[in-house]
């Protein structure tokens, strides 16, 4: 059984705005298996931190993933892929499915809210694809 962890983070500067996406997926042992930093266009955070968890769990299916570990600094995102909280907005449902379906591919997966200090390695990742600024 192959176990990876994903660190994921979207953000927006401005909301809408410029945005971006980043993950770190590292195996159990903690080696880097690979990341994602790149920019998304103009959209929302919450969009944003969907896009991230997306890219991520279909990172791990090409790396032939069974059991992931997801990491998200966003309570919202986190609640919503665990069925605590419904999805209300209507831009938000094409990709909450998306992140779902990927998500029921796995044998195990759960999503963990983490503060936004034990996700800097993606929340770097965010940044420094703003900061290159390619919309």
């Amino acid at each position: 059984m192959t176990k990876l962890i994903i660190h994921s983070d979207g953000g927006a500067r401005g909301n809408p705005g410029p945005a971006a996406i980043g993950v770190v997926i590292t195996d159990a042992t903690g080696q880097v298996v690979a990341t994602i930093s790149k920019t998304i266009g103009e959209t929302t955070n919450n969009q944003a931190e969907y896009q991230a968890i997306v890219a991520g769990l279909e990172a791990a299916k090409k790396l032939k993933a069974d059991e992931v570990a997801c990491f998200l600094d966003s309570e919202l995102v986190v609640k919503q892929l665990k069925h605590e909280y419904k999805v209300k907005n209507k831009e938000l449902a094409p990709v909450f499915l998306k992140a779902h379906n990927l998500s029921v591919q796995f044998k195990k997966i759960s999503f963990t809210h983490v503060r936004r200090e034990q996700n800097k390695a993606a929340d770097k990742l965010v940044n420094e694809a703003l900061d290159k600024g390619q919309f």
